[in-house]
């Protein structure tokens, strides 16, 4: 499993699967986003498997999908400020490649 850190807090992935969680913990995330909508690709797991397996592991977990090729709406990047200021760090975003998910916490952060 590979991802890059955009901060000491914040990193991004390409999509994950329920295999990479007990690697997810053991790198010492606490919270998992998901930016991927369910059903992009046919072999792409969902995110309410991904969302139960990263809970089973004592982790939080939410979902702010955005559609491949469009900006985040501003409902999203206000969710994910919500998130960074209310859930615990250090996160792991993903989606298809990674670079939607860095795309909005890039637009969350930018005026905090």
């Amino acid at each position: 499993m590979h991802y890059n850190y955009l901060t000491q807090d914040f990193a991004v992935s390409p999509q994950i699967f329920i295999q990479d969680v007990p690697t997810i913990r053991e790198a010492g995330f606490r919270t998992v986003i998901c930016n991927r909508p369910d059903g992009e690709e046919v072999d792409q797991p969902d995110s309410e498997t991904i969302g139960h397996s990263v809970r089973e592991a004592g982790l939080f977990f939410i979902m702010l999908p955005v559609k491949a090729g469009s900006t985040p709406s501003s409902d999203t990047v206000q969710k994910m400020q919500e998130a960074l200021r209310t859930l615990p760090g250090p996160f792991l975003a993903y989606c298809r490649t990674g670079n939607r998910a860095a795309q909005v916490y890039n637009m969350a952060t930018q005026n905090v």
